[in-house]
């Protein structure tokens, strides 16, 4: 490279690296600052460090069940969710059947699901009033629901397994779908078949895939908060429901943060992994459609079907039966409750007709697709440069909001000084930045793949023959991560829709989002709230479905990390 490229290259990447600084002071701003403010009330509430909090945790015998009840809920939800959704990887990536582009678009649904939204799913399907037990009691003439799943933890599994399933099943179909098949048929002319074929050869070819959905899963279903309080109760606490319960109902904050930082600390380490074994998943370039063909024996079609099956009652029934509750009366069918969102019965000039929650719901939403592009984008081009052990450190980094507890921010939003003082507490900006902490690492998993395979030729090349940084990035990037850029905003738009623990604690009361208000209205008493309920989840379900189908319409199987 002679002397002027070399001068461009230098300016291109000193360019680089100042942008790459907004998502870490996004990150210091908005996320670890408000963290800070509240563990420095918690844990210094006279000017001095006090560490007994601490000293009660690790000396209790409660606390520490309630981290081993955490610990072992979450193992046990992560075996059941990998155990169904392996073989239906397989199926995934393997044959090519009708409607799979569009069941795996709808299959993601639940993932970004608000807990209240799924609590009214479960409630209409297995409730003490759902039709499963209506229909037994009527064939079978009993006077007592024969199911009784509310507030147990079969129901908390099964939830957690409803939520994770299509997490995992994308994860490793994905990387399934553009492995080799050459090594499978070479174990198969040497006599490997059945348990041998998949012990010897496709569980060790999968495992950086099998174990990084496995991390994510554990991590999600360790800090699961709204599945267990709504649908399990307090009997069955994790560690995210007792810094709730400390917090909201005990006002002990110094416990709050001790139990806060604990599992921090256990996400961050897990984090951690996942990010190195994402690293390892390294995939071959062939075409998914090359390895995925229709099956052709009656085994094939049998091993299909019985997947498909299971997909469709484990994900698709409670949420058909959410929507058969929201059209129907003791009188029959109606569009009743729908008409009521609109309404003021009361004529409150301080009422939100929750019909306005949808158009809160959508502002928030795009101003938080904006940020998080912007700002995963940036943070994707800090981790796709050479491997150091600062990108080590910052990939996880930039996930941490995933796995910090929506109380313990909530709480450091309405303390930190700087937001009481700018009077950002109390305004409706707060909602989109607080989404945006939750929308970019979705961003960033999407976008960072499609940027690591681009061949760093291209680039050199351009800038030896004189282009600007911003016309490498406009004429090559752009074009090479254009389908990623879609795919991660549409993420980022349909998880800000679905943001439910965030919204609650900073939301306006004049400005509520559809969670907020469907939350509201399951908690007040009468038939009318609790339909109004299940029509705002019902056009909440319909918005998350329209985007998955944009995402599986968009994105190429086997590019992205979610």
């Amino acid at each position: 490279m002679d002397r002027n490229g070399a001068a461009v290259a230098g300016r291109f990447r000193g360019w680089r690296y100042g942008l790459l600084l907004v998502p870490l002071l996004f990150l210091l701003l908005f996320f670890f600052y408000p963290l800070a403010s509240i563990l420095i009330v918690s844990l210094a509430p006279e000017g001095r460090l006090d560490l007994s909090s601490f000293a009660e945790l690790v000396s209790s015998s409660y606390y520490l069940n309630t981290l081993w009840f955490t610990i072992w809920q979450a193992t046990l939800s992560t075996l059941l969710t990998l155990a169904l959704a392996l073989p239906a990887s397989y199926v995934v990536a393997r044959y090519q059947f009708p409607g799979k582009s569009l069941l795996l678009s709808l299959a993601t649904l639940p993932f970004v699901l608000p807990t209240v939204v799924v609590a009214a799913a479960f409630m209409a399907l297995v409730g003490p009033r759902g039709l499963l037990n209506e229909w037994l009691m009527m064939a079978f003439d009993l006077d007592t629901p024969p199911i009784q799943l509310v507030r147990t933890l079969p129901l908390i599994l099964i939830v957690h397994v409803f939520y994770n399933y299509s997490l995992a099943l994308r994860m490793i179909s994905s990387f399934w779908a553009t492995q080799s098949i050459r090594m499978e048929e070479a174990a198969r002319v040497l006599g490997a078949h059945g348990w041998r074929l998949w012990w010897h050869i496709r569980l060790p070819m999968l495992r950086p895939a099998i174990l990084a959905a496995a991390i994510l899963v554990f991590s999600f279903t360790f800090t699961s908060f709204g599945v267990i309080l709504i649908l399990g109760g307090l009997q069955f606490a994790t560690l995210e429901v007792e810094i709730y319960r400390q917090a909201i109902s005990l006002f002990n904050l110094p416990m709050a943060a001790a139990l806060s930082l604990v599992q921090i600390g256990a996400m961050f380490l897990m984090l951690v992994l996942y990010t190195r074994l994402q690293r390892q998943t390294v995939v071959d370039l062939q075409s998914a459609r090359t390895v995925a063909r229709p099956p052709q024996t009656t085994r094939q079609r049998l091993l299909v079907a019985v997947n498909l099956i299971i997909m469709i009652v484990l994900l698709f029934a409670p949420l058909l039966a959410l929507v058969a509750r929201a059209f129907s009366s003791p009188d029959g069918l109606t569009t009743r409750y729908f008409e009521l969102l609109s309404s003021n019965p009361r004529g409150s000039v301080l009422f939100v007709p929750p019909l306005e929650a949808v158009g809160n719901s959508l502002r928030f939403a795009l101003a938080t697709t904006v940020l998080s592009v912007v700002l995963g984008v940036i943070a994707a081009y800090l981790l796709s440069g050479r491997r150091s052990l600062l990108t080590a450190w910052l990939d996880p980094l930039f996930m941490l909001p995933l796995a910090t507890s929506a109380v313990t921010l909530g709480f450091g939003y309405i303390i930190a000084p700087l937001f009481v003082s700018t009077g950002l507490r109390v305004s409706p900006l707060l909602i989109p930045i607080a989404h945006t902490l939750v929308a970019m690492p979705f961003v960033v998993r999407s976008v960072l793949p499609a940027l690591r395979g681009i061949p760093r030729s291209l680039r050199e090349a351009a800038r030896v023959l004189g282009a600007s940084p911003g016309q490498v990035w406009r004429l090559i990037d752009v074009p090479l991560i254009s389908r990623s850029l879609i795919v991660g905003a549409t993420f980022a738009f349909t998880v800000s829709m679905g943001e439910f623990g965030a919204s609650l604690f900073i939301a306006r009361p004049d400005t509520p989002t559809m969670p907020v208000v469907i939350f509201r209205l399951l908690g007040q008493p009468g038939a009318s709230n609790y339909g109004q309920a299940l029509a705002m989840s019902v056009l909440l379900m319909v918005v998350c479905a329209v985007s998955f189908i944009v995402i599986e319409r968009t994105r190429t199987l086997g590019t992205s990390e979610f």
